[in-house]
């Protein structure tokens, strides 16, 4: 199995760990669409201007651009220890066992806009970027990422996909018709779709499933292990959709 997370906004600064190495990220058949984001973020960096208006920044955000002027010399830390925001502080990574964490590099992707699906542990700088921005030099990131993103997960073949995904972050890459797989929303009992509790609830079931390490890699064997580990999944109105229930 793997599970598909969305990045967030927010974001831890610095790192102990070496640059940015293209080469080693997971889905290496990225790797040029990765460098062509990349080299097109850090030229936009040597413009503040340019980068407040493409960025949409405010004053009290104009620290980023020194993020994205530095992304391939910046030390790097785990893309799950990268990020903050209500599902990263929910998943806590940090506090979770060795064991968890090595499970977590195994079984999730993290949906970055600079560098497409990286995994858990990929090695990444901090940066500026969000799915809905055009860069100069460079389509739009929608369609400079969509087909080669689910062709990369078609090559990787995983038997099965949980996509926690936001919508936007869907579009830089669906999953390929020919991948198992399961779209989750967040709902309340009564159906109404939820956004804070949506963010929390799967980093909280993100962390279980580290902390259970299930063998299953399949959606029966997720839902068997969710129903013991009291996570109510319920199928959804639209075919491939999981709706993740919780109270309000």
């Amino acid at each position: 199995m793997k599970i598909l997370l969305p990045p967030s906004e927010t974001k831890h600064e610095g790192g102990h760990d070496a640059p940015l190495d293209i080469g080693s990220l997971s889905l290496p058949s990225l790797s040029v669409h990765r460098s062509a984001v990349l080299d097109a973020l850090v030229d936009l960096a040597a413009d503040e201007e340019a980068s407040r208006r493409v960025l949409k920044l405010s004053d009290r955000q104009m620290g980023e651009v020194a993020h994205n002027r530095r992304l391939r010399t910046a030390p790097t830390m785990p893309a799950v220890d990268r990020y903050t925001g209500v599902l990263f502080d929910a998943l806590d990574a940090r506090s979770l066992s060795a064991a968890s964490r090595r499970w977590l590099g195994r079984h999730v992707w993290i949906h970055s806009a600079p560098l497409g699906p990286v995994g858990a542990l990929d090695a990444v700088p901090t940066y500026r970027l969000a799915a809905g921005t055009s860069l100069p030099g460079l389509p739009a990131l929608r369609r400079h990422w969509a087909e080669p993103t689910t062709a990369a997960i078609a090559e990787a073949s995983p038997p099965f996909v949980l996509d926690l995904r936001s919508e936007a972050y869907v579009a830089l890459g669906p999953v390929p018709d020919s991948v198992p797989s399961a779209y989750v929303r967040v709902v309340t009992e009564h159906g109404r779709a939820l956004n804070h509790f949506n963010k929390r609830s799967k980093g909280l079931l993100v962390r279980a499933l580290a902390e259970d390490r299930p063998r299953s890699t399949g959606l029966r064997g997720l839902l068997t292990w969710a129903q013991q580990r009291g996570f109510e999944f319920r199928s959804g109105e639209d075919s491939g959709v999981l709706e993740l229930v919780v109270a309000e």
